[in-house]
């Protein structure tokens, strides 16, 4: 019977990351890819409705300008939801604030599906901007939910799984935005609209699942409700020990209020963990990943796959994805962060110079639009081995209880803004810089294997509070002190 029990709450860990998963990160993946399907439909839609207006046609290039606003307009809310997501953590809860997120999942689904009945081309824009802003608080929150509820033998595996559920909305966005399925002229508010289904089964799940413990014992003060969280995360195990480190990382608190995100930069104790959270989340947006994705398309019709067939290719670059997020999680607790990061990083360097070389001789070589095709999916799964799922690990596992939150919100600010300046830049570098257009993200790749092995320490095995020990001792050489240290501040000149 207890062997039966143990199985179970086994199982509640695995429920609660699926949970936590499928309306949180899903929803980033699956709606920055279902709104490729309908581009030329959304355009006609804007078009059409402008005319029944005004008798007019619009003109082509404000056509592409209210385009534009619907796809920007998604990481502008991404931006707003990032800088919301570390207030709600503090004050409901990582749960209650992933619960409280769909909020704006169901009022843009509902948008989306009453667009063109109602005739207006605003309520696509208005919704775009409120799945924005549900994506940048689950990007937040859900690695900050699943760290502090998994234990330190499995967090980078459990916190991997954000990666994982990104790439696979990625590709069930694809899927559904088949010409068969909801890409066609008819469906697209359909398409759109179906981001309601991940909210509902979150709803449905999530409220029966625990809450962080460390939230609950270290923000709240609430012991017994961590207790009762951990049994049923932990099953029948021995919390003893658990608990007892809790307890010291409480202690290590000592009931500071939780920072704000502007304090991070001028905390000396914090100065590694701010530079790696800006290097190496900003690498991550600017390494040319998201280049290599829109410059899908153009490759596989240039190795003479069929227009009609292309867009199952597509599918396969966000499997590739997928496939290299899952390996990532089944070997990130044996290899270690630094592993991946810089392998990551240096294979990303080799196959993008190769896809650099493929396209300056693609009209010297028949085959060499192969060549550069079987690179797109190379960097693709590189990328996703080592920074798509290690980057969000970074702020659950380098800061405090109390920087936590501030520091998902820098990191997610600087991933939106990123995001938003690549999408933005990105056609005039391929403009500017033609077959070269890989080097500068070539150059960012690198940067960020060299930063990776010099100055990010490795987080394997560790507790929060040996990570923030071996911190404190590389932001203070010399220093005798810890982070546990109670006693008067020690002055650096007089310490002997």
């Amino acid at each position: 019977m207890r062997a039966l029990q143990g199985l179970f709450q086994g199982w509640v860990l695995l429920l609660t990351i699926c949970a936590a998963g499928i309306g949180g990160t899903f929803q980033f993946g699956y709606n920055l890819s279902i709104i490729n399907a309908p581009t030329l439909y959304i355009q006609e839609f804007t078009n059409e409705t402008w005319q029944m207006r005004t008798g007019r046609p619009l003109p082509d290039h404000l056509v592409l300008l209210v385009w534009s606003l619907i796809v920007s307009l998604y990481p502008l809310g991404g931006l707003l939801g990032a800088l919301l997501a570390g207030p709600l953590a503090i004050t409901l809860g990582r749960k209650k604030s992933l619960l409280v997120n769909n909020i704006f999942v169901v009022a843009a689904a509902t948008l989306f599906g009453f667009s063109r009945r109602a005739g207006s081309f605003e309520m696509v824009m208005l919704g775009r901007l409120l799945v924005g802003v549900s994506a940048g608080v689950s990007m937040n929150v859900q690695p900050m939910y699943l760290g502090e509820s998994a234990p330190k033998e499995l967090r980078g595996a459990v916190a991997m799984t954000s990666a994982i559920f990104t790439a696979l909305g990625i590709v069930m966005g694809q899927v559904v935005g088949l010409r068969e399925l909801l890409g066609g002229p008819q469906a697209w508010p359909l398409l759109l609209a179906s981001c309601l289904v991940p909210g509902v089964l979150q709803l449905a799940s999530l409220p029966l699942l625990p809450e962080s413990p460390r939230y609950l014992l270290i923000d709240r003060g609430d012991s017994e409700a961590c207790l009762a969280a951990l049994q049923r995360l932990r099953g029948p195990a021995d919390l003893a020990g658990e608990l007892a480190e809790l307890e010291q990382e409480r202690a290590a608190c000592g009931g500071r209020r939780a920072r704000r995100p502007w304090e991070l930069f001028g905390d000396r104790a914090l100065r590694r963990q701010v530079a790696s959270l800006v290097v190496l989340g900003g690498a991550m947006e600017l390494c040319g990943n998201d280049a290599v994705y829109s410059y899908a398309s153009a490759m596989f019709v240039q190795a003479r796959i069929p227009p009609e067939k292309v867009q199952y290719a597509v599918i396969g670059t966000g499997g590739c994805e997928l496939l290299a997020t899952l390996v990532s999680c089944v070997v990130i607790e044996r290899v270690g962060r630094r592993v991946l990061l810089m392998g990551g990083y240096c294979l990303m360097t080799c196959w993008g110079s190769v896809f650099t070389a493929a396209l300056c001789l693609q009209s010297s070589f028949p085959w060499m639009p192969y060549l550069a095709m079987s690179c797109i999916f190379a960097f693709i799964l590189s990328f996703g081995i080592g920074p798509a799922g290690v980057t969000g690990i970074l702020a659950t596992e380098l800061f405090d209880q109390t920087a936590r939150p501030a520091a998902y919100m820098v990191c997610g600010v600087l991933m939106w803004t990123m995001l938003f300046l690549v999408g933005l830049g990105f056609p005039f570098i391929m403009e500017g810089l033609s077959h070269f257009l890989y080097v500068p993200f070539l150059c960012v790749c690198v940067c960020a294997a060299v930063y990776t092995f010099f100055f990010l320490p490795e987080t394997k095995g560790k507790t929060f509070l040996e990570i923030s020990e071996e911190l404190y001792r590389l932001n203070f050489p010399g220093w005798s002190q810890s982070p546990m240290w109670r006693g008067p501040e020690v002055v650096q000149s007089t310490e002997l």
